[in-house]
């Protein structure tokens, strides 16, 4: 078979929305060829059950996932289990033992990164975005180990890396190593509670931004963070922004729990003005705290999911599934019906919905990356609702694998 031009027969594709009473009640779909060529959608064309073509066994193709918040670098992953320890109860308990296992973890970290990396493809996700350490104890080895690893799955897989001082810009001296880590070929450049870890939220972002803009690069800020302190980072962050236009729809907020705990008016009031300087969000799903991610996109803030942790000395209930995310979403938010559960569905795909809101198919279309899943699904909506599993993952016109 030639790798780079192929067809696929007995595609299901959602093609509309059916109503009763002005309600969506079913998702219509039909069977397609889908042609691929050069790693991208060439043509979808009438189904033939006879024509020479993979079979795709009438599974659902949907957008292939991206997990948007990982840390590939460091994982227990691929090797023994390991639960939390329990003394490590705080950001800066977890930043002390990060300094007493990392040497170890390094030495089988690339081995491990493509462990995760294969976890991911097989539940669909064939992108993702994951923060790496850049800090004294590692220096620049964790990002050099996890650009090895990518460099390895760089035909099935793909990854965006942001610097990430875990262990504080200036609560342990890292700025110079930043500065470094920008000129690795990373994309976004990371931060770590300003004001509880680096004890100065404006000179935390002010650096945060001002190495951006020297080195083009996006911003993505860790925030656990709540209180007075946490929200007065958002702030802060929004309004310089808004001065940087360079920086609109390129910065992030991950996590970010003092949303959780905001009054309707003042979320509603930061929500907009958060789209409007093109500040997202970037949200784990946590149980602790509701996150307000109906108003977020109400507003039109964008946001994102990721596994976060898989399994390492921070969580271990990763499951390295993004679809599991927008399931949790959905019973967290009451996305219930079969319209709403659609919707829930961007929260898997980076944002990328087979139909729009009024039914009409946006995707796929010729010309579209062959980034492509397929689950045992009849539509969205049962695939947000039941975590329909993964058959099957195509990477830039690739098979990554199928079962």
């Amino acid at each position: 078979m030639d790798t780079n031009n192929y067809s696929l027969k007995n595609v299901r594709l959602e093609t509309g929305f059916e109503y009763e009473e002005g309600e969506v009640v079913h998702t219509r779909t039909e069977l397609f060829i889908v042609q691929i060529a050069n790693g991208k959608v060439a043509a979808i064309l009438p189904n033939d059950p006879k024509a020479k073509a993979i079979d795709a066994k009438g599974r659902l193709m949907l957008p292939a996932f991206r997990d948007m918040h990982i840390h590939l670098d460091k994982t227990f992953y691929g090797g023994p289990w390991q639960a939390r320890r329990k003394k490590n109860r705080t950001v800066r308990d977890m930043i002390a033992m990060e300094q007493q296992i990392i040497p170890e973890m390094l030495k089988t970290s690339t081995y491990r990164a493509e462990k995760l990396i294969e976890l991911l493809q097989t539940n669909g996700s064939h992108f993702a975005r994951s923060h790496v350490n850049i800090e004294p104890t590692s220096g620049l080895n964790s990002l050099k180990n996890l650009q090895k690893a990518l460099e390895n799955r760089k035909d099935s897989f793909g990854a965006e890396l942001v610097a990430f001082p875990q262990h504080g810009l200036y609560y342990t001296p890292s700025t110079e190593l930043m500065r470094e880590a920008a000129k690795m070929d990373i994309d976004f450049i990371g931060g770590l509670d300003p004001h509880s870890i680096d004890g100065n939220i404006e000179r935390s972002i002010d650096f945060t931004i001002d190495l951006a803009l020297e080195f083009n690069k996006g911003i993505d800020i860790h925030l656990h963070e709540g209180g007075d302190t946490g929200l007065r980072t958002v702030e802060y962050l929004v309004e310089r922004v808004k001065a940087q236009p360079a920086l609109k729809g390129k910065t992030f907020l991950s996590h970010c729990f003092v949303l959780a705990k905001l009054e309707k008016n003042k979320m509603d009031a930061l929500a907009d003005s958060m789209a409007q300087a093109g500040v997202g969000i970037v949200s784990t799903i946590p149980f602790g705290g509701i996150m307000p991610i109906p108003t977020l996109y109400k507003y039109g803030v964008t946001v994102y999911t990721g596994n976060d942790s898989i399994i390492d000395h921070w969580n271990t209930f990763g499951s390295g599934s993004v679809l599991q995310k927008a399931n949790l979403m959905a019973q967290l938010y009451g996305y219930v019906t079969e319209f709403d559960l659609s919707r829930a569905l961007k929260l898997a795909t980076g944002n990328i919905l087979p139909l729009n809101d009024k039914g009409g198919r946006q995707w796929p279309v010729a010309g579209d990356k062959a980034d492509l899943v397929f689950l045992d699904a009849s539509c969205s909506a049962e695939a947000v609702s039941r975590i329909s599993p993964v058959q099957s993952l195509i990477h830039e016109g690739k098979i990554v694998f199928s079962k």
